[in-house]
């Protein structure tokens, strides 16, 4: 039997309406899906009875299959024959292991295709109302997982920074920052669920998100923002009243501050 092949699609934040027309497609062509928790699982009930859907989602503490098991899959039912797509959270390429899973199939001479999806990076400070880079606030941003050291990252207020998986590591992030010397005032913002009907946004400082969490028990999946942008959260004026109003920037009535 000739080798199938394997797509790595992109499945946006979690919202079924935020996957791309080609990642849409390209899964109801599939038949094998092997399928994270933080996907637009709700697509799979389009699929065919046929359809051959393994669960392979992660959560914190708990993996239901590790990387090599999932990388041992996509394989294995590529060389059957079949059409194998790997349905993600985000985007394949930002902090989805979807490069290691690129590599692997490429051992195989297994023709892989890559579709972006929309990263939750962006997307969920998004649907907080809190743009990553915004003019006069802040020219930039960095993404990186919140399992990562941060001792090498820009870290400066109006450079955004956007963590992801980083709700358990938040103390210790913050540590971080502040030993790094981004000042204690510094906004901070914890979007959990973004795009769900139970979405919710923390707002706090350095100084003061720690506790704020722990008293609204924050949980996965969330993406921490942390810099200026924050404070164009519709929310935030009410959060972040005393703060020095923003200079120089286009800041909409809804997130007008006062001292």
């Amino acid at each position: 039997m000739a080798n199938g092949h394997i797509t790595l699609i992109g499945g946006g934040p979690g919202d079924p309406e935020l996957i791309t027309v080609a990642g849409y497609k390209a899964l109801l062509a599939a038949d094998v899906v092997l399928a994270d928790r933080l996907g637009p699982t709700e697509l799979l009930a389009d699929l065919a009875d046929d359809v051959i859907v393994v669960d392979v989602g992660k959560a914190p503490g708990c993996h239901v299959k590790t990387q090599d098991e999932i990388n041992e899959l996509l394989v294995k039912y590529a060389l059957e024959g079949k059409n194998v797509v790997r349905l993600k959270g985000g985007d394949p390429f930002v902090l989805g292991r979807g490069g290691e899973e690129l590599l692997y199939a490429a051992k195989f001479n297994i023709p892989t295709r890559v579709i972006p999806g929309i990263t939750s990076s962006i997307s969920v400070p998004a649907a907080a109302g809190i743009p990553v880079t915004h003019r006069g606030v802040a020219a930039g941003f960095t993404v990186v997982s919140g399992h990562t050291e941060l001792a090498d990252v820009p870290i400066r207020s109006d450079h955004t920074l956007a963590v992801l998986m980083g709700v358990s590591n938040l103390p210790k992030i913050v540590e971080t920052l502040l030993t790094r010397g981004l000042p204690s005032s510094t906004p901070i913002a914890i979007v959990e669920r973004g795009y769900s009907q139970t979405q919710r946004t923390t707002i706090g400082t350095l100084e003061g998100i720690v506790m704020r969490a722990r008293k609204a028990a924050v949980a996965n999946p969330a993406v921490i923002v942390i810099g200026d942008v924050v404070r164009l959260a519709p929310e935030a004026s009410d959060s972040l009243a005393g703060l020095l109003p923003l200079e120089n920037a286009d800041v909409p009535a809804a997130a007008t501050f006062v001292d």
